[in-house]
């Protein structure tokens, strides 16, 4: 695989600009290739089986576009299919994940107590209590779905009182008394960073974006796979279904402006 090949990033919607936007800004030299399956928004409320047919379906056409990474750009996604996605295409590519880059970050910081808020599918899946559990037996890891958040995001609904009010509901849980760290499983919320920070003073706020960057960093350097010429291709950002207001909407998760392209790769013949 050549150092020049782009990255492919995927995710349910195009809330995974924020770990495109990251790595972009990490690795400058590199080109990407975002997808955001927009006929399927959102993951969260979808089935497993679902989930894992709709990643392969999308990895297979990263793949095709010559993609020498996959990142999986998504926390639902990453929870319910990664060890699917390893297991048909780990011979082909490095395949990338949001929970075990922020899995990471929170043992590195030793926190006694971890909070964890993701959508319905991601803190069911039980993914990150799991492998916390496992890598730091003695940590009070505790959970909580939040299932308000991505959608009000999605609506502009940022830094204002409208998100206060759903955010203080759900951060000021009793269950949260005492946590030294919170991990955002889901990459919509590193939009809110600040106002949760202010929420929850003197606790650690760590999100996908930049981790998960930080990772992939790694892996393409320990594969030698990391591009050192000028970056010369363009950027690519495509949905599986185009709407004015998708592109309208990228604004909010992408530092500079984006035009989406179309391919519906669910009207081609299947996969």
């Amino acid at each position: 695989m050549s150092q020049t090949k782009p990255i492919g990033i995927f995710d349910s919607g195009i809330g995974g600009l924020t770990v495109a936007n990251a790595v972009i800004s990490r690795l400058p030299k590199e080109q990407i290739i975002y997808f955001g399956d927009t006929v399927h928004l959102p993951y969260g409320d979808k089935s497993k089986d679902s989930i894992n047919y709709y990643a392969l379906r999308i990895t297979r056409y990263l793949l095709d576009k010559g993609c020498k990474a996959i990142v999986i750009a998504c926390n639902t996604a990453s929870a319910a299919a990664y060890r699917t996605l390893v297991d048909f295409f780990d011979r082909e590519t490095i395949i990338v994940n949001v929970v075990d880059p922020l899995v990471e970050a929170a043992i590195k910081r030793n926190a006694r107590k971890v909070g964890i808020i993701g959508t319905k599918l991601t803190i069911e899946s039980g993914v990150y209590q799991q492998q916390l559990h496992t890598l730091a037996p003695e940590m009070e890891v505790t959970a909580l779905p939040t299932p308000l958040l991505a959608p009000m995001i999605e609506e502009g609904f940022i830094n204002n009182s409208v998100s206060n009010v759903v955010l203080k509901e759900y951060l000021h849980h009793a269950m949260f008394d005492g946590m030294d760290a919170l991990l955002l499983a889901c990459t919509h919320y590193a939009l809110i960073k600040p106002q949760i920070q202010d929420l929850l003073p003197g606790v650690e706020i760590i999100d996908t974006a930049d981790t998960t960057a930080r990772y992939l960093q790694r892996q393409l350097s320990e594969h030698q796979l990391l591009n050192t010429f000028p970056q010369q291709e363009e950027h690519h950002f495509i949905v599986s279904d185009f709407t004015p207001t998708f592109e309208e909407t990228t604004a909010l998760f992408f530092k500079d402006a984006v035009h989406l392209e179309e391919d519906n790769i669910w009207r081609q013949q299947k996969w």
